[in-house]
């Protein structure tokens, strides 16, 4: 029997609001570069293609130690691996704040990306413990609102306190805040054994493989990692280039602000994804139909930014933030297809190829943008139009591959099969 805190306020205390402050600390260590990145390129002479990979260096750790959180978040819980990893986000904060040449830059950031690698995939696996099948998708919105909001607190607020910190005396302020939000896991959510978490590690491993080679899964990942791709690597870094390249928005401040609001209009997409989808599950419509038609929406948005940017600066940013965070509710759809005791290894699995193509892809687009010489302002907009034209191209590619796939969910296959 799946355990069950004793009250919904205890659920909200000790398991939801632990675990979304970890997530609001991990948006923004992936949102700051797009603030702090002026300050990079004057302080360690970083170019584009290098703040590409700088900031897609938290998506390759983050995707090399998906198999083995999946694993142990199956086998151990998320309580004790999160706690563990926060130490980690934390070390590599202080290294990020003390190093000075880009490789250092890239080592440190590494480590933030493992230590946040549980960020979602422990949270995850804890709504799959704590709170009943029909409520995932709905939780999983709520606590992508935390995300929201952590991208939120890294414009403005980041803004505001590099003018009363240096760059590297905000990581030191980060390092400190993610331990104690280790602390806080450690003491607050209650430890439990988890399902599934027996059996010898190939064993473990063996599951994986099993939903890495599963059709459903297929069918629906190169979408999510298009769609991700393109949300988080603009989200984290390519947003403050553009809107001072393309949009004209030459001063700092005020990209900040327009920052600010798309990760508002992010936040309220997040919050009212679950809210949406329950509401449309009601009335007849699948989770995996709503999302699909949003998507398509996201998809067009991403090519009003790339080929017609001078219509407006902000706006098609605002409702890129919003439509872009309702494909998260393709998560909570592939964790359900399969067994409940693989929930662990299902999240992981699709984030390894998902932030394996984040890395690819954010790397690639400052190679793009890095193409054509540079203005006085700083990247060429065409650059720009040819990295947000190809992503536009490649996620309508993989929206109509799921449409034309019949592939169905393994657990509905298996009760055919038993039936």
């Amino acid at each position: 029997m799946t355990p069950k805190a004793p009250t919904a306020t205890g659920l909200f205390l000790r398991v939801f609001l632990p675990f979304a402050f970890v997530y609001f600390l991990s948006y923004i260590v992936r949102g700051v570069n797009a603030v702090i990145f002026p300050y990079l390129e004057r302080d360690i002479g970083v170019t584009a293609a290098d703040l590409g990979l700088l900031t897609s260096a938290f998506f390759l750790f983050f995707a090399a130690c998906q198999p083995l959180l999946g694993v142990a978040l199956d086998r151990y819980g998320p309580r004790r691996l999160q706690t563990t990893l926060m130490g980690v986000a934390a070390l590599g904060a202080v290294l990020f704040a003390l190093a000075t040449s880009l490789s250092g830059l890239i080592l440190a950031r590494g480590l933030i990306g493992l230590g946040f690698a549980g960020g979602l995939m422990a949270a995850m696996k804890a709504i799959t413990l704590w709170y009943p099948p029909r409520r995932w998708g709905l939780i999983t919105g709520f606590h992508m609102m935390a995300g929201g909001a952590g991208s939120m607190a890294a414009t403005v607020p980041v803004e505001w306190s590099l003018s009363i910190l240096s760059w590297q005396g905000l990581f030191f302020w980060l390092a400190g805040i993610s331990l104690l939000a280790g602390a806080w896991l450690f003491a607050a959510v209650p430890e439990s054994p988890p399902p599934g978490g027996h059996g010898s590690l190939r064993d473990q491993f063996r599951i994986t493989r099993l939903i890495l080679s599963d059709s459903y899964y297929w069918r629906i990942q190169p979408l999510l990692c298009l769609q991700q791709l393109t949300f988080i690597a603009s989200i984290t870094l390519w947003i403050g280039p553009w809107l001072r390249d393309v949009g004209g928005v030459a001063d700092q401040s005020a990209r900040a602000d327009i920052l600010l609001y798309t990760s508002a209009a992010m936040t309220l997409g997040f919050a009212a994804s679950g809210l949406v989808a329950d509401a449309l599950r009601h009335r007849g419509i699948s989770d995996i139909a709503s999302a699909n038609v949003v998507t398509l929406l996201f998809t067009l948005v991403v090519g009003w930014i790339a080929f017609l940017p001078s219509l407006h600066p902000a706006l098609p940013w605002m409702l890129f933030g919003f439509l872009g965070a309702y494909p998260i509710q393709y998560f909570p759809q592939l964790i359900a297809a399969f067994p409940p005791a693989y929930a662990g290894r299902v999240s992981t699995s699709v984030n390894l190829l998902v932030f394996v193509v984040i890395f690819i892809g954010q790397w690639a687009m400052g190679k793009v943008v890095g193409l054509w010489p540079q203005t006085a302002a700083g990247y060429a907009p065409n650059g720009y139009s040819w990295a947000f034209g190809a992503l536009f191209i490649l996620q309508l590619a993989a929206l109509a591959w799921l449409l034309l796939s019949s592939a169905r969910p393994l657990v509905h296959r298996a009760a055919a099969a038993a039936d």
